[in-house]
């Protein structure tokens, strides 16, 4: 049989031609385009097909021509996990012939005998009239060589892997689980969605780290929790100084009542004193004289961890172990991990893992801390991270964070970012340098650019002392010791509004929407997102020591009218604005997050946290 005349040309959305399904969550609006024509004059019909992966029968929505070739539908997965999309066209004689007719016609011919004829051959009996009343439902029903596209994927996962707020915290400083359980509502209230925890696992002794990363550990050090194993278990056990099973199980309960969530850290690496360092030797590479090589990432050097060896003669015995342990927290009630240095890991096995994790709990989520190049960032992306950590830390200049993001943006289909200003690891000179002035500022940025955004304990009370110049380690760092913390700081205001007005405003729940306004100065960014009827605008001040002032243009593209209400929400205030030039004065640090319309409509919106 001939292939069909038909060409379907650059299907949108996809990745790697197909390779990796793109992502959306439950509800979105999925928009399928793809260029189809056929030689000749002839009209083209064709639908978008969809369903759930695994499912056989399909669904199916009419392409609409957007014109020059570009046809397109849309659809919504209205359940976690795979589903699948293709295009079908073909070459539609009814829609065809109605518009030869109506050309003819246009251009006063009256001798339509023969045209007649091949429409009543065509259509059978009856009128034109009745003919285009009934053209759809034929070509729906006559479809002669049919053009059928490839089938491509999309991943589906809930909207927490799209938009949410993240706060970090070492459980051993806030008093083992039952003290993080106490203070949940506190997060909750502030509008966090998720609280992350490092490692809660028994932390090895052998090599174990003293305070600010000393390689030798006093009496009384407590280790770095990325330290797993001990003698009472290894990942798949808790470290009894933070509380038993059903303190953390009491946890757990108490997120759920609080509307919050815990995700737990995955980090694959063993201290000298994990278990399966002796049930299963060979999961870790020796070197030719017996001992083992610990882990480095110059020019770290983590002298109490080993890594595991991926090219093991096990590799079906570690990669199932590996599993068990992400199974055996999701039967606990987490559902959201963190996955330490996953770009160090086998692509394949996280493609694997994650796949096998989501069979059975289709609503899980993983964080990638992948602070690496480009390639094996979204190749992890790609293969089935929900979101991932960015370069934003190191993004501080006007032009590094247009670059930054529009690079981001470049990879919606299958990237969501997840926007940190400071982790356990990072302390930017911005911060050590800056002030309040720049943990204000980092903090808009990070709350209005990304969907999902995170912060680390001690942020709220600009924590910014760094173990030594030049480094971006803490002094005193937490990584090594326990702290005395609660819930204090002078940006805890600020941090409850700016996750008030993520929650009530959708345009800041999306990262590929954003538009960025002309400011003429290098110390003043700007930037609108637009979601349906919901616009904001943000303009931040990047000099943390001088109070700057310029202009914001809002260009015609956003559509608003000539001159319009903007209430900033950070300080309750109105102004009058417009389409075209507006004047800004911002104090060191200090921003705008403005709502475009009424006060009242603001009012409507706002939801205490």
């Amino acid at each position: 049989m001939a292939a069909p005349r038909i060409q379907i040309q650059d299907i949108q959305p996809r990745v790697d031609d197909g390779r990796y399904p793109v992502k959306a969550c439950v509800g979105d609006l999925v928009t399928v385009s793809a260029t189809i024509f056929r030689d000749g004059h002839g009209r083209i019909g064709g639908v978008l097909r969809f369903r759930r992966a695994g499912t056989r029968r399909w669904s199916e929505v009419p392409l609409e021509a957007e014109g020059n070739d570009r046809f397109v539908a849309t659809f919504t997965p209205d359940t976690l996990g795979g589903w699948e999309f293709r295009i079908l066209a073909w070459r539609d004689p009814y829609a065809t012939w109605l518009g030869e007719l109506d050309r003819r016609v246009a251009a006063g011919q009256t001798d339509l005998a023969s045209e007649m004829s091949e429409g009543l051959a065509l259509f059978g009996t009856g009128t034109v009239a009745e003919w285009r009343a009934a053209e759809q439902e034929l070509a729906d029903h006559a479809r002669h060589g049919v053009a059928k596209s490839a089938v491509f994927g999309v991943d589906v996962d809930r909207e927490r892997a799209r938009f949410g707020a993240w706060y970090e915290l070492f459980p051993r400083s806030f008093g083992g689980f039952g003290g993080v359980a106490r203070m949940l509502p506190e997060l909750a209230a502030l509008g966090f969605d998720i609280v992350y925890l490092p490692p809660v696992h028994p932390i090895g002794v052998a090599h174990r780290k003293g305070r600010n990363n000393a390689e030798q550990a006093r009496k009384g050090d407590v280790g770095s929790p990325w330290a797993i194993g001990a003698s009472t278990g290894g990942h798949d056990a808790l470290h009894p100084d933070l509380g038993t099973d059903a303190e953390f199980d009491g946890m757990v309960a108490a997120a759920r009542e609080a509307e919050i969530e815990i995700a737990l850290d995955f980090a694959i690496q063993c201290s000298p004193d994990h278990p399966w360092l002796v049930e299963h030797p060979e999961w870790f590479e020796r070197r030719p004289d017996g001992t083992l090589k610990y882990a480095e990432n110059q020019p770290k050097r983590y002298q109490d961890i080993y890594n595991v060896n991926w090219d093991t003669s096990d590799r079906e015995g570690l990669w199932g172990a590996l599993l068990e342990v992400v199974l055996g927290w999701c039967a606990r009630g987490i559902r959201v991990f963190r996955v330490d240095n996953p770009h160090t890991k086998p692509i394949p096995f996280w493609e694997w893992l994650i796949a096998e994790v989501r069979a059975s709990y289709p609503d899980a989520v993983f964080l990638a801390e992948a602070f690496t190049r480009p390639a094996p960032m979204t190749t992890l992306a790609k293969a089935g991270f929900g979101q991932s950590y960015t370069y934003f830390a190191w993004k501080n200049t006007k032009a590094e964070l247009v670059e930054f993001v529009d690079q981001a943006r470049s990879w919606s289909a299958f990237y969501r970012p997840n926007m940190w200003p400071n982790t356990p690891d990072i302390l930017h000179e911005y911060l050590q340098d800056g002030g309040r002035p720049a943990f204000e500022a980092r903090l808009v940025l990070a709350a209005t650019l990304s969907p999902s955004y995170g912060i680390y304990s001690g942020y709220e009370a600009c924590e910014n002392v760094p173990v030594r110049a030049g480094s971006e380690e803490y002094l005193d760092s937490e990584k090594y010791e326990v702290k005395k913390r609660t819930l204090a700081g002078p940006l805890l205001p600020l941090i409850g509004r700016l996750n008030e007005i993520r929650r009530a405003h959708p345009a800041l729940q999306r990262f590929e929407n954003l538009v960025w306004l002309e400011t003429q100065s290098d110390d003043l960014i700007a930037y609108a997102k637009q979601w349906g009827d919901d616009t904001l605008i943000t303009v931040v001040n990047l000099d943390v020591e001088e109070r700057r002032e310029g202009l914001c243009i809002v260009p015609d593209a956003l559509a608003l009218p000539s001159i319009f209400p903007a209430t900033d929400m950070l300080r309750d205030e109105v102004y009058q604005w417009r389409t075209g030039r507006n004047f800004v004065g911002l104090e060191p640090g200090g921003s705008h997050v403005i709502s475009v319309g009424s006060p009242e409509a603001y009012s409507r919106k706002r939801r205490k946290p």
